[in-house]
């Protein structure tokens, strides 16, 4: 059976559109690699709602919800159409699944979804549509979100959970040069953890985690690669993406599944 891959993407700042670093470059090769994707998914946590909503925007603007950054960065677009039909599929699942759900005909493509596919898709010639988090999403809840939509893949849906490895934005207004030993700790801890396919371990990251609250001082972040565990449905062929620490403190590691079977890790 032929199917999609997941990703979780470390999305970082918003400045990460202008400036890739490693990941960047990492996620452009393995866009190039796609084939057969009709339609892009992605869970941000930068669209967090009561219940669930799916966008159903037919085109999506392109929203730059941050402020104080490089005023070239409010002049990005990422022009992708929305895909009506994968909408309605996705609520329909989610329905099922006991969710409470609606379509959003009017939301645009937050800087969770469109800075990251900048990298991996930057044509924007496939359709994009968001699935919201709601505000009660815990990490169990991600989970079985993730496994929920995970037969759009066989649909030709390639999910994207879009979040970021670490996530103390206050430690980055206040670091100064290097990077933070805790930031590397966590991230190899968590990859420890996708690599063997510990899923409920993951789930409990919150208390067997190595500074998880600092780490993640609210876990929104953190959502969308539980969303992408349980997308991924236990493929083995999970590969790391190292991305590196930007800022100090935020790390920028990601993850694919089921994308290849012949490595573990992206080359470098």
């Amino acid at each position: 059976m032929i199917q999609t891959p997941v990703f979780f993407i470390s999305h970082g700042a918003p400045t990460f559109a202008l400036e890739p670093g490693k990941l960047g470059a990492r996620l452009s090769a393995l866009g190039r690699e796609l084939s057969a994707v009709k339609a892009v998914l992605v869970v941000s946590p930068h669209w967090q709602t009561d219940g669930v909503k799916i966008m159903a925007n037919p085109s999506p603007a392109t929203l730059h919800d941050f402020g104080g950054f490089p005023r070239e960065l409010y002049g990005l677009q990422y022009p992708a159409s929305g895909h009506l039909q994968f909408a309605v599929e996705a609520s329909q699942l989610l329905a099922g699944a006991g969710f409470e759900v609606s379509l959003d005909d009017e939301r645009g493509l937050d800087h969770g979804a469109w800075v990251p596919l900048m990298h991996l898709l930057p044509p924007a010639d496939i359709p994009v549509f968001q699935v919201s988090m709601p505000h009660t999403l815990d990490a169990a809840g991600a989970l079985y979100l993730g496994r929920t939509l995970a037969p759009l893949r066989q649909r030709g849906v390639l999910i994207v959970g879009s979040g970021s490895m670490t996530h103390n934005l206050y430690e980055v207004r206040q670091s100064g040069t290097g990077e933070a030993a805790y930031a590397r700790e966590f991230t190899a801890w968590v990859r420890q953890a996708v690599l063997a396919g510990a899923v409920d371990t993951l789930v409990d990251y919150r208390r067997l985690a190595p500074d998880a609250g600092r780490a993640h001082p609210t876990e929104e972040h953190f959502l969308p690669l539980l969303v992408a565990v349980g997308a991924g449905g236990g493929e083995s062929s999970v590969q790391v993406i190292e991305g590196g620490i930007t800022y100090g403190v935020l790390s920028m590691e990601s993850y694919v599944w089921g994308l290849a079977e012949s490595s573990r890790h992206v080359p470098e």
